[in-house]
């Protein structure tokens, strides 16, 4: 973990640990001393504490992500170390060739002016850069869509005014809040008075249902969202109302402390170390042999200044100017094919870090499950499904006026699925009128509907938690008769029930009662000696796909972790029919037992983690990431934003809330979790080429200054001339641009694959100097035979001013250098080219694994026209000379032999280290 990091989860554990303190304080402290510590009453803040308790606690504004501007937009997509190298060398490049010439200083004159070198390598830089800013500009603010779901008013209770309606940030601690249906919660509240109040916080906690709150002083809890005495800013109000005191305003609420984290800097991933590190290989090799070039061309040739210029030649000719735009390139063009696929990629970095995951870390609710409560089983006493039992929920569902919860409309709809089926079900809303209820609370936690049919029958049927019925009924349907409900009995239902539970289902009870009271005369007083009939099974089921997408991602090398917010009873069920082991299960509060070496060891032998706060899920995904993983987090809530954040991809669905949207790098536009599998062989093409390219780039032209520098020592003039060795880079690296549309081989693709910067100078130093040995070759050729015979009758070069004088002289050497330059210019190309196919896969290139078509073409065609530049009034221009026909008669059987060592090397080093990539 780095300095920043840690620093910054630091801060991040110690703010949100005090914020629960206060939280715990206000949920379980009577009244009348929450009262006292904010300085307020029931008739509101006057006045001047208004003023005095917005000093004290804060406004009620959540922090924001500050926006990026549109230069540091710009300077975040241009920078990098290999950009600040090449526009270094651009400068330096302007004063040889440009400043240098325009003065005639240092022995330049003006007719030297060359524009070429500063223009290949601009033209590098400007298109990877305006690529990446194009792609990744499209991307908002996260903490703008936190804010958008509050509500901009809320009624508020002062004492000088009574109740008004006020502007959300001029809400403070200590002010008297009024809920009703609707309302979204405009601060931490402790309630003081509530009435049927129910509230949805599943984004915050994860809980699939709306959760009923009351005002009754609490016992001391694990979580602070357990509390049914408080509600929570980014909450809303399903149905009812209340009336509470706002005890945390702004960054000081829960909600705020997630926002926090939301709008820090997100955390350098594995994708930005491992560019950072192969380009810090690159350049420390660029660092180490330029100097020793400039040192040698200057002692052996004299001229110091032609070194200089050399030097800065072999500096671009180590410095992969294209790497920049290789690396884009392939982001974009996995950025294409999933868009193709119905995802959305924010972050170009992130395709990436999608193939070297190895773990995936998913909240629970909406990511694996369908967020949406379904009831699985309508059962009797007995265990058997039975019709009278749904019949019965319906009638207490449908004729109920209140909130109708999850639960209530999942049975409703079941009704309704099964009435063709079933006559008994058909048109019972007509069938029955309702005669009374008496509503759901939380302290009977149950409900009550009375019906009469067309007979005149009047019957009380009543739903709730399992203990609460058995309080009320005398009977039970057991065994096809009304008997009365024995100890052995209620042993029975209860064992039954806590089977369900076990499996992850929640249970309800369901009973009636035939003529209770008369009409106008119900009341809590007849829900008694009732008769149980039977139990509802609900369950929030996994997605189809789930079960096969974890499957898959087992089979690519990808661990998938649950870190839920909801129930160990409920997580464990899910996790088995999703095929993940629950057995070794870690809650929130064990987590805050263990410092984070206990908790990195914890972490990676569990696999599921439930209860957990959102400041604890991020704290397992840095544990993770510590550890030497590239972790992925999957989540649809607030409540995983910050989670999304310190993992190296943040992914989420598109059902989820916007801050999870906005805090993911991809989105899922379908619920198909399959489209995770794609992500990740996406991600490891993207990444096997890139590396393709490092490594054969860095190699070849590692080789190639290996060759310069030995002819630097041994030749009497330069293989090759500044502007030559530029050109000669440029096409090479524009034939390396089809490499993101390359094939990757099937075995490659089995396994996470990360950046290693150690293995980049390892291949650098096995395949780049098999290079030298042809170079080498070609420099015997060259100028012991080849220039010889076509240039100087025989005459060496060294040997050419004992037989040649004057302008003849000087004609000889000019032509024999531009020969001699020539030849070398093109054996470089071919050898550059061809090795392309060899490294590109550890198998037999053209036979057992063979280029894609682009790749095949554009490399070919980089031969042809580098071919021909010698043949063309460029190449004079250049200083190269056409070469004669039986040059390649020389340069196809050394390729050959070349390609014949770099296959039988590839082979050594995959033997050595493993892989090839």
């Amino acid at each position: 973990m780095t300095r920043n990091k840690t620093k910054n989860m630091t801060a991040h554990t110690a703010a949100e640990t005090r914020i629960n303190q206060r939280l715990h304080l206000a949920a379980t402290q009577p009244l009348k001393e929450v009262f006292q510590k904010l300085d307020t009453s029931l008739l509101g803040l006057e006045e001047d504490g208004v003023e005095k308790n917005r000093d004290r606690f804060g406004k009620n504004q959540v922090t924001r992500e500050k926006k990026k501007s549109l230069g540091r937009h710009l300077a975040e997509a241009f920078i990098n170390p290999f950009t600040i190298i090449l526009f270094a060398l651009a400068l330096v490049s302007a004063a040889t060739d440009i400043v240098f010439p325009y003065f005639s200083l240092f022995g330049s004159r003006p007719e030297d002016i060359s524009c070429f070198g500063v223009i290949i390598i601009l033209t590098m830089v400007l298109i990877s850069g305006v690529l990446r800013f194009t792609q990744e500009s499209r991307s908002g603010s996260a903490a703008e869509k936190l804010l958008s779901m509050i509500t901009t008013t809320c009624t508020v209770r002062r004492r000088e005014e009574g109740e008004q309606e006020i502007p959300l940030e001029q809400t403070v601690a200590g002010d008297i809040i009024r809920l009703s249906a609707g309302d979204m919660i405009p601060a931490d509240l402790r309630i003081i008075e509530a009435k049927d109040l129910f509230v949805s916080q599943s984004s915050l906690t994860g809980e699939s249902e709306p959760v009923e709150k009351t005002a009754a002083i609490s016992q001391p809890m694990d979580s602070v969202t357990d509390y049914a005495n408080m509600a929570f800013l980014g909450s809303s109000v399903i149905s009812g109302s209340a009336l509470g005191v706002a005890v945390a305003v702004g960054d000081e609420t829960l909600f705020g402390s997630m926002a926090k984290a939301a709008a820090a800097e997100p955390a350098e991933t594995s994708f930005t170390r491992g560019v950072n590190a192969v380009s810090w290989v690159l350049i420390r090799f660029m660092l180490v042999m330029v100097p020793v070039v400039f040192l040698v061309n200057g002692i052996t040739k004299g001229d110091w200044l032609g070194a200089f210029f050399f030097g800065v030649s072999i500096a671009v000719g180590l410095t992969p100017e294209m790497l920049p735009m290789i690396v884009t390139a392939c982001l974009s063009k996995g950025a294409l094919s999933m868009s193709k696929k119905k995802t959305i990629v924010k972050n170009l970095n992130s395709i990436q870090n999608f193939g070297a995951m190895d773990i995936l870390c998913t909240d629970k609710t909406g990511t694996l499950t369908q967020d949406q409560v379904v009831l699985e089983y309508h059962l009797n006493l007995m265990g058997g499904e039975d019709s009278r039992v749904l019949r019965h929920a319906y009638l207490n569902s449908y004729f109920q006026t209140g909130y109708k919860n999850l639960m209530d409309i999942a049975i409703i709809r079941k009704t309704e699925e099964e009435e063709g089926e079933n006559p008994a079900l058909t048109d019972l809303s007509a069938a029955y009128v309702k005669v009374d209820e008496i509503p759901f609370d939380f302290t009977r936690r149950r409900l009550s509907t009375v019906v009469q049919d067309a007979s005149g029958k009047t019957q009380m049927v009543t739903k709730g938690a399992v203990e609460e019925m058995l309080s009320v009924c005398a009977f039970a349907e057991y065994e096809g008769q009304v008997a009365p409900l024995t100890e052995d009995i209620r042993r029975h239902i209860l064992q039954k029930a806590d089977e369900l539970n076990e499996k992850g289902f929640r249970v309800l009870a369901v009973a009636q009662k035939s003529n209770p009271s008369p009409v106008g005369a119900f009341g809590v007083k007849d829900e008694c000696d009732m008769v149980l009939l039977g139990y509802l099974a609900f369950l929030d089921p996994p997605k189809e796909s789930t079960a096969g997408a974890i499957s898959a991602l087992n089979h690519h090398g990808v661990s998938v972790k649950i870190l839920t917010g909801d129930n160990d009873k409920v997580t464990r069920a899910i996790c088995k029919q999703v095929g993940l082991s629950s057995r070794e299960m870690l809650l929130g509060r064990d987590l805050d037992r263990m410092d984070d070496s206990q908790l990195r060891q914890a972490a990676l032998s569990t696999d599921v983690f439930a209860k957990l706060s959102p400041a604890q899920k991020a704290r397992v995904v840095s544990v993770l990431q510590d550890s030497g993983h590239t972790v992925g987090f999957l989540g649809d809530g607030i409540n995983d934003a910050a989670a999304m954040k310190a993992a190296d991809i943040g992914i989420s669905v598109d059902s989820a809330v916007d801050i999870a949207k906005e805090s993911a790098d991809i989105i899922l536009l379908e619920k198909d979790l399959m489209v995770l599998e794609e992500g990740i062989l996406e991600g490891r093409k993207t990444y096997a080429n890139m590396i393709k390219y490092i490594k054969m780039t860095a190699s070849s032209n590692f080789g190639n200054m290996f060759s310069v520098l030995a002819a630097a020592a041994l030749l009497p003039f330069l293989p090759m001339a500044s502007i030559q060795l530029l050109l000669l880079n440029l096409i090479y690296d524009l034939s390396c641009t089809a490499i993101p549309w390359d094939h990757v081989d099937e075995e490659f693709l089995r396994v996470p694959r990360k950046w290693d910067a150690s293995s980049v100078g390892k291949f650098m130093l096995w395949i780049g100097p098999a290079s030298s040995i042809f170079d080498f070759t070609t420099y015997l050729f060259l100028y012991f035979i080849f220039c010889p015979i076509f240039v100087s009758h025989g005459v060496m070069y060294h040997d050419l001013a004992a037989h040649f004088s004057g302008n003849e002289l000087i004609a000889m050497k000019t032509a024999y250098i531009a020969l001699f330059q020539a030849g070398w210019f093109v054996e470089s190309m071919w050898s550059q080219t061809f090795v392309i196919h060899m490294i590109r896969t550890p198998k037999l290139p053209f036979l057992q694994s063979r280029a894609s078509a682009s790749v095949t073409l554009l490399t070919m065609a980089g031969i042809v026209v580098l071919t021909a530049i010698p043949f063309t009034p460029l190449g004079s221009v250049l200083g190269l000379a056409p070469l004669p026909l039986s040059f390649f008669f020389y340069l196809v059987p050394c390729i050959l032999f070349y390609m014949m060592l770099a296959t039988s090397l590839k082979k050594a080093y995959v033997r050595r280290y493993g892989e090839l990539l």
